[in-house]
């Protein structure tokens, strides 16, 4: 079984479902849900909400023109790169490998002086470099109420187990 992200929307009957667990991390409420999975329950039954929401943003320094233009010059690297590739590859008796390094060289200078005019350009707003997420106070696994008192049942049996 293979857990993924989560779904873009949530399923319709939300307000149908039963709260079987309740978890202060959304690893823990994975953790549980990959228990009932690997316990041949029905998981496609089962929904991980997270409650009372915030946005923590995590500052990673300062945004310089230095790094602005290496990320920049990174960005156009790989794009040049792959560009260069493909012409190679495409045009008859072109020598590929010196157009993906021409296109990668190519790449990398107009991203970087792309990113700088674009960084000057703001005049330093947002001259912080900085990583934001979603995170939940609460996570609970809920289920179809047809089906709750099994999840419950087992989620009794993992907090025997990891306790």
């Amino acid at each position: 079984m293979r857990l993924t992200g989560t779904p873009s929307t949530p399923p319709a009957d939300l307000a149908l479902r039963t709260p079987v667990g309740s978890y202060p991390t959304y690893e823990q409420a994975r953790e549980a849900v990959r228990f009932l999975a690997d316990n041949d329950f029905p998981v496609q039954r089962v929904s991980i909400v997270g409650s009372d929401l915030k946005t923590v943003e995590t500052i990673m320094g300062r945004l310089t023109h230095a790094r602005a233009a290496g990320a920049g010059a990174a960005t156009g690297a790989w794009f040049g790169l792959l560009a260069g590739l493909l012409l190679g590859l495409l045009t008859p008796g072109a020598a590929t490998p010196a157009m993906a390094v021409g296109g990668l060289l190519y790449g990398a200078a107009f991203g970087a002086i792309f990113a700088l005019v674009t960084r000057l350009a703001a005049r330093n707003r947002g001259d912080l470099v900085s990583h934001s997420t979603i995170v939940a106070d609460r996570y609970e696994v809920l289920t179809d109420h047809a089906v709750a008192e099994d999840a419950r049942n087992l989620l009794i049996k993992h907090e025997w187990r990891t306790a």
